[in-house]
């Protein structure tokens, strides 16, 4: 993919100018966001990232254009599960309503410093070592396979438990009380830490875990660095605003991490055939459509059969809360 400095150039100010746009907003006024508002700023995002690929798929071909919208819905899918996470994150440390913006912004922006950082890590190593297909294929079958075990256990997340949390709770003296993005004041003369850094230092762990299966997922789908890069900026712009609208329909997802295992074991199934192919083993790869195909079809059985299946257990709650107690024995 031949893609110019002025490409890149405009790429890159463009994402620089997007955030500085939400991050001044998010500071100048801190504030539970409304569902027209959420709705608006997330038509714009994904609208974006559509007219994105079209343009990619008439300027670049029509393999290009496949392989980001291909790209693009896996790192929005893995998002939406980070979501999730964000969600217990905030609860189990009382982050007040109006200043989750501000933290979810960070927290977006410490996702794109940490993926970029995979990404040239990840490129270096596709480029030099094909081998490494193997250990990110084999990598992301084993993301999967976990996945698996944690629903089937019903182990639910606790990031907030993660050992860098404790050690900056257990080491610094941390307040109760929340003032936005000051992270620091003085009390009587001694400093005070917000629990906002504790906020931030989680949301910085948690996102580092999500970018080691981001980043090899998307390298599974297409290993040119602008589609990578573009693909994680357009999956991670909105999700502040999609952690308002959906809110409680994020729950309802019960599903989702089984969809999203699935997916994770196709796309390593996909690196695996990828490296035997550039080894010379076999002479054939998965096409890129098939796998969109794949996806596309994943995430629809996965957000059918999850709402079915929460319906399903609102009924049955309300029909158990419905039923009378029985009588006490007579004497």
């Amino acid at each position: 993919m031949d893609v110019s400095a002025l490409e890149w150039s405009i790429t890159v100010g463009v994402t620089v100018a997007v955030l500085l746009f939400d991050v001044l907003i998010v500071a100048r006024r801190p504030h539970e966001p409304t569902m027209r508002e959420c709705s608006a700023y997330l038509a714009v995002y994904v609208g974006a990232a559509i007219a994105f690929g079209a343009w990619t798929w008439g300027f670049h071909g029509q393999d290009y254009g496949i392989e980001f919208y291909t790209g693009w819905l896996v790192e929005y899918s893995l998002s939406v599960d980070n979501l999730f996470v964000f969600i217990v994150l905030m609860a189990a440390l009382n982050v007040p309503r109006k200043y989750q913006q501000e933290a979810l912004m960070v927290g977006i922006i410490l996702a794109l410093v940490f993926r970029a950082i995979f990404i040239a890590v990840g490129y270096t190593l596709v480029e030099n070592f094909s081998w490494v297909f193997y250990v990110f294929g084999a990598f992301l079958v084993y993301t999967a396979v976990n996945l698996v075990r944690s629903y089937r256990n019903h182990e639910e997340e606790h990031p907030e438990d993660n050992r860098l949390v404790r050690f900056a709770q257990s080491h610094l003296n941390v307040g109760q009380e929340y003032r936005g993005l000051t992270l620091w004041w003085k009390e009587n003369g001694v400093r005070v830490v917000s629990p906002m850094l504790i906020v931030i230092v989680a949301l910085g762990a948690t996102d580092i875990m999500f970018a080691l299966d981001s980043i090899p997922a998307i390298f599974g789908i297409t290993q040119e660095p602008y589609l990578v890069f573009t693909a994680n900026v357009f999956a991670l712009m909105g999700l502040r605003q999609l952690y308002f609208l959906l809110g409680g329909l994020l729950k309802r997802l019960v599903y989702l991490s089984l969809g999203l295992a699935f997916i994770l074991a196709w796309i390593g199934g996909k690196l695996i055939i990828h490296a035997m192919y550039k080894g010379g083993v076999i002479d054939w790869e998965v096409p890129t459509l098939l796998s969109l195909a794949v996806i596309l079809v994943t995430l629809a059985v996965t957000a059918v059969a999850s709402l079915v299946k929460s319906s399903k257990d609102d009924v049955e709650v309300v029909a158990t809360d419905s039923v009378p107690p029985a009588p006490a024995p007579k004497d």
